[in-house]
C-alpha cells in the first residue's frame, strides 16, 4: 500500500451544525429567500458535489447567475464560521491519523468547494500529516476523477480510500480500488466490504488490507 486517501465530511469531522448556520445567516442577509440551513439537510446532501447540493438548496431559484451570487456568500460566512467554531473531529480520529502517518503517506480526497480542506487542517492542526489533497474545487470532477488525478500526481499505484457515503463506495468499485465505509458517518452502505464503526477500528483494517494487497502482488 503506497497511500491513504479519506474524504473529510463525515469521515474526519463534523462541521454541519455550523455550516448549516452559516449558510442561513448568508442567505437571510443576501436574498428574500426565506430559506433555513438545517443540520439534517446538510448530513443528507454532503457526499455530493456542490453544485449538486447547490441544486438542491436553491432548486426554487432558475436564474444561476444569482443563484451562485447567494452560494458564494454562503462559502464566505462558513469560512468565517469555522475559523472561529471548527467542525467537531471524530472520538479517536487525530490519533488515528497521526499513528498512519508514521508508516503510510496520507491524502484527501473530497466533493468540497476549493479551500475547505486547507481550512479543516489549518484549523485542527493536521496539515502536517497529509501529503497533498483535491477536491471538486480543483477539478470540477467527481471523486471518479478525482481520486485517480491525485493518484496520478503522487504516483499512486496502491491506495485505499476512507468515506462515509454510497457515492465514495461506488467511485471506488468503478475506480477499482478497496473502500473502507466509516458507518459513524453521514451515509449508509450496505455492500462494503471493509466497515469502521469507530476510527480506532481503521488501524487494524489498513493492516489487513495491506497483507491482502501484498498477497495479491505475491501471486
Amino acid at each position: 500500500m503506497d497511500g491513504i486517501i479519506f474524504d473529510v465530511d463525515g469521515t474526519i469531522w463534523n462541521a454541519t451544525k455550523v455550516v448549516a448556520q452559516a449558510w442561513t445567516n448568508a442567505i437571510k442577509n443576501h436574498s428574500d429567500l426565506g430559506i433555513t440551513v438545517t443540520q439534517a439537510d446538510l448530513e443528507s446532501l454532503f457526499g455530493k458535489t456542490m453544485e449538486e447540493i447547490y441544486d438542491q438548496i436553491f432548486q426554487l431559484m432558475p436564474d444561476k447567475e444569482e443563484r451562485d451570487r447567494i452560494a458564494e456568500a454562503c462559502i464566505e460566512y462558513e469560512q468565517e464560521a469555522l475559523r472561529k467554531e471548527p467542525g467537531l473531529l471524530y472520538e479517536g480520529i487525530v490519533g488515528v491519523i497521526k499513528i498512519l502517518a508514521l508508516k503510510y503517506p496520507l491524502y484527501i480526497v473530497s466533493n468540497c468547494q476549493s479551500g475547505y480542506i486547507e481550512l479543516m487542517l489549518e484549523v485542527t492542526g493536521l496539515e502536517y500529516y497529509f501529503k497533498d489533497h483535491l477536491c471538486y474545487g480543483d477539478t470540477l470532477q467527481p471523486k471518479t476523477y478525482t481520486i485517480p488525478k491525485i493518484m496520478e500526481q503522487n504516483n499512486l499505484k496502491d491506495v485505499v480510500y476512507i468515506g462515509d457515503t454510497f457515492g465514495d463506495f461506488d467511485a471506488c468499485q468503478k475506480i477499482g480500488i478497496p473502500f473502507v465505509f466509516a458507518s459513524y458517518g453521514f451515509g449508509e452502505v450496505s455492500h462494503a466490504k471493509w466497515r469502521i464503526d469507530h476510527p480506532l477500528q481503521l488501524l487494524q483494517v489498513i493492516e489487513s488490507i495491506a497483507e491482502d494487497m501484498a498477497d495479491d502482488h505475491a501471486l
